[in-house]
């Protein structure tokens, strides 16, 4: 693709509304192959999945796959910033999960998440999920790395609260993305597609604004200052995967580590790729969830 290509996501086969609570609905999406085995997938903080088309459209011709938004990002409305927390968000995943199951029938089913929505699914102990396919998930390593950790997730905290939240156009947007570490090695039209999926038009119409306000996206990244530290493991209750940006690349968002010693999981990493990986190495990381999900008879 051209660096002004267009990446144009298809219409859902059907969508499915899920009532949180009172005031808080999600829309889930199915794509892909309604008649393979299920992929849940959702997305990092302050993101969209439809953000990650380029990586899970490499997935749609063999898996039936359910796309969702968390709370206040995305398709989603943005509703008050004091449930928006990890405690809820894990609350959130279990009945997304219970109603996939109620619309769509039980099947064998297969989580495949990005950063903060990994953090949630290991949280929440679900044990609907056959496997979990994990990128870079935002583990604290203990010991020495510990503070190096929290003062990465507080400094992110700090820059993402003096984000600009409105921009005059999209096409702004997209422009200042090239000025980001963190997207400087995605494939080409990612950017355009970040501007269309992490950006909606102001109720003035006179501009447009982050989907998650920047306040939000702060306060997650200080929640998982304190949850990541609370993860093991061991307890996992299926296969699991994790694949990693490269421990040796500067970090874009938290630190990166490598987990190798991790008996309890399958490691692995993607080599000069940052924590964004599937918006740069698609085509790797589909054949990775590919690779490690045939070993399991999932196909």
């Amino acid at each position: 693709m051209t660096e002004d290509a267009t990446w144009t996501l298809p219409q859902p086969l059907s969508t499915c509304d899920v009532r949180l609570d009172e005031r808080t609905v999600v829309t889930v999406r199915r794509h892909g192959n309604p008649s393979g085995p299920r992929v849940v997938l959702s997305h990092g903080n302050g993101l969209a999945a439809d953000l990650y088309y380029p990586f899970w459209s490499l997935l749609a011709d063999d898996f039936d796959l359910t796309i969702y938004d968390l709370r206040n990002h995305g398709w989603n409305s943005v509703g008050s910033q004091r449930d928006h927390n990890i405690p809820t968000l894990i609350s959130d995943h279990d009945l997304i999960l219970d109603a996939i199951v109620r619309e769509y029938g039980e099947k064998t089913t297969v989580g495949v998440f990005h950063s903060l929505s990994t953090l949630v699914t290991l949280l929440s102990f679900n044990d609907l999920y056959s496997a979990l396919v994990l990128f870079d998930p935002p583990l604290c390593k203990p010991a020495a790395s510990e503070m190096e950790f929290i003062e990465a997730a507080e400094r992110t905290a700090e820059r993402t609260r003096h984000r600009t939240e409105r921009f005059k156009s999209r096409e702004q947007f997209a422009e200042v993305l090239v000025f980001v570490p963190g997207f400087g090695r995605v494939v080409p039209g990612v950017r355009d597609l970040m501007a269309r999926s992490t950006l909606r038009e102001s109720a003035d119409g006179g501009a447009y604004e982050l989907r998650c306000p920047r306040d939000y996206e702060a306060q997650i990244a200080e929640y998982v200052r304190s949850f990541s530290p609370l993860l093991d493991l061991s307890t996992l209750n299926c296969p699991t995967k994790v694949i990693g940006a490269d421990p040796t690349q500067p970090y874009a968002y938290l630190p990166t580590f490598d987990l190798s010693h991790a008996s309890a999981v399958d490691y692995d990493f993607v080599p000069e790729a940052s924590h964004f990986l599937q918006l740069e190495q698609p085509e790797h990381c589909a054949a990775m969830v590919r690779e490690y999900l045939a070993g399991h008879g999932i196909r």
